[in-house]
């Protein structure tokens, strides 16, 4: 399907450490789909080999129908890539380095790429050098969005923004998702890509953790009830009590309990909790929206965001 990515099997190993264990993975044509993990967990060597700037050790992956192979050139012809790790050339004026990057890509996508970049606000008659990490970030992100093609793979592109560019960032892709095109993001912020993304792709350590709708996700993640206790407290006794008030997933933290409730509404819970005498009141209760860290955490039991 036009604007699909098929991955089978991919693998790629750096010396004796596994950087993306044997992957497979399907991502529908058209929509956002948000690629997350922890750092090292993977992220960004599968959107390098995507774009052929790094070569599995096997497995295939097809993008927009076509097979990735040799130096990818096929495949970028059909898509575009914002690195996470930025290299820009400093002595280039902010225009000129827009030029540079979309070489070959014709007319309509450099004057594409200013349009956005003058949203933006970049000072694109400024030398590069000047700019700071998050209009550097734009600069790239500006290129990467202007090439009409079916695939975009965006890498952090939304890294060392502030709220108010970032909402910028995640409009700009929405509309461009509107229009048919395929855009497969890495970020760390969970609100970002709860907002924006249909589907979240969890990795860690190379290897495939979660494949998960968004909003059912999001509901979820609303059932989290997060408790923490004084550090002298013990986990260990707590913990069958707490397993009496709820049947859901408990999950032991440092200092405290994350429970996974049946329903949305916590008051029953926390009503049976203030009751039970045998468990002492908690010094911290959380409830809503998790960060992505205790997302990946309570969720999935996986550490370090």
């Amino acid at each position: 399907m036009k604007g699909a990515i098929e991955i089978r099997g991919l693998t790629r190993s750096f010396g004796s450490k596994l950087a993306l264990s044997p992957l497979d993975l399907r991502i529908e044509a058209g929509g956002i789909t948000g690629l997350l993990g922890p750092n090292g967990s993977g992220k960004s060597t599968l959107m390098r080999m995507l774009v052929g700037l790094v070569r599995p050790d096997a497995g295939s992956a097809q993008i927009d129908g076509v097979q990735l192979k040799g130096d990818g050139l096929a495949v970028r012809k059909r898509t575009t890539y914002a690195p996470g790790e930025m290299g820009t050339y400093g002595e280039l004026k902010g225009l000129d380095h827009l030029s540079w990057s979309l070489r070959g890509r014709g007319a309509r996508a450099r004057s594409r790429a200013r349009e956005i970049a003058e949203q933006f606000e970049l000072p694109l008659k400024r030398r590069v050098a000047g700019y700071s990490h998050g209009m550097k970030r734009q600069l790239l992100l500006a290129a990467a969005m202007a090439p009409e093609v079916p695939v975009r793979i965006l890498d952090e592109p939304t890294e060392g923004l502030d709220p108010s560019k970032r909402s910028r960032v995640i409009e700009l892709l929405r509309q461009d998702s509107a229009l048919g095109t395929t855009i497969l993001l890495s970020s760390h912020h969970l609100g970002e890509v709860a907002e924006s993304c249909r589907r979240l792709v969890f990795i860690n350590a190379g290897n495939l953790v979660a494949d998960e709708n968004a909003a059912e996700l999001n509901q979820r993640a609303r059932r989290l009830v997060r408790l923490e206790w004084p550090q002298e407290t013990s986990m260990a006794e707590l913990q069958p009590h707490l397993s009496t008030l709820s049947s859901g997933q408990l999950t032991q933290r440092e200092r405290g309990f994350s429970v996974l409730l049946e329903s949305p509404d916590p008051r029953p819970f926390l009503a049976q909790l203030a009751q039970c005498e045998a468990i002492p009141a908690p010094s911290k209760i959380d409830y809503g929206s998790p960060s992505l860290q205790d997302l990946y955490r309570d969720l999935y039991g996986v550490e370090g965001l």
